[in-house]
């Protein structure tokens, strides 16, 4: 995997939903029981030491890793390292695992602790993001799907990142508002407020941002004609 040599070293938000995803946290990651099961036999894997159990759940995680990552810092090198990072420390603390949730909140809130931490040694620019560093999520027609990428990267850039971060593990990685609390180690009242003060923002950035980028074709193509 790309980062074994350093641990050998060492869809747009519902607006209107308040309480988070709807959907059962599972369901919306993806992941179905077999899934689940089997990254709790490579946890348990790992806790015995086996390195092939440990570099499967890195291919497994690295991309949603990645993803939620890049909402919060637009510099690969520190998502890069955090991720490394992240996956020494589950290397280290397997064992520790009691299963009181599921391992993937386990991982995100190592993932979000170590997160912190880069924060700390990077005070530059590590927890800048851009309208780029935002995926695509490709709809029917590409140029719709554009507009609105556009607008919604630009929407979430304008939110303090533990607002964003909240979105992110609740409609991006399908964690629910308990789970967003373990990995974020606050209360549930806490993300439940982050994610209403997050949609009211955008709420009203959104249609802004709508208005300027469709104000600002209209006179494109008035100047083209």
């Amino acid at each position: 995997m790309a980062g074994t040599t350093a641990l050998r070293r060492r869809e747009t938000p519902d607006l209107e939903a308040e309480e988070g995803p709807l959907r059962d946290s599972s369901e919306a990651s993806g992941l179905g029981q077999d899934e689940l099961e089997l990254e709790l036999e490579l946890l348990r894997g790992i806790a015995a030491g086996n390195r092939a159990a440990l570099e499967r759940l890195y291919r497994e995680y690295q991309h949603r890793l990645a993803r939620f990552l890049r909402r919060s810092s637009r510099r690969p090198d520190v998502i890069e390292e955090v991720i490394n990072e992240t996956f020494w420390t589950v290397w280290q603390k397997a064992a520790h695992f009691r299963g009181e949730s599921r391992v993937s909140t386990w991982i995100f809130g190592i993932a979000w602790r170590v997160l912190l931490r880069a924060w700390q040694r990077h005070r530059d620019n590590a927890a800048e993001i851009a309208v780029e560093d935002f995926p695509d999520h490709p709809t029917v027609d590409p140029s719709i799907d554009h507009e609105l990428h556009d607008w919604l990267g630009k929407a979430l850039a304008t939110l303090p990142v533990e607002q964003r971060t909240a979105l992110e593990l609740a409609y991006g990685a399908g964690h629910s508002v308990e789970e967003i609390a373990d990995i974020m180690e606050c209360k549930v009242s806490a993300v439940k407020a982050r994610m209403y003060h997050a949609r009211t923002k955008l709420r009203r950035v959104l249609p802004r941002l709508a208005g300027t980028s469709t104000g600002s074709a209209e006179g494109s193509r008035s100047s083209s004609g």
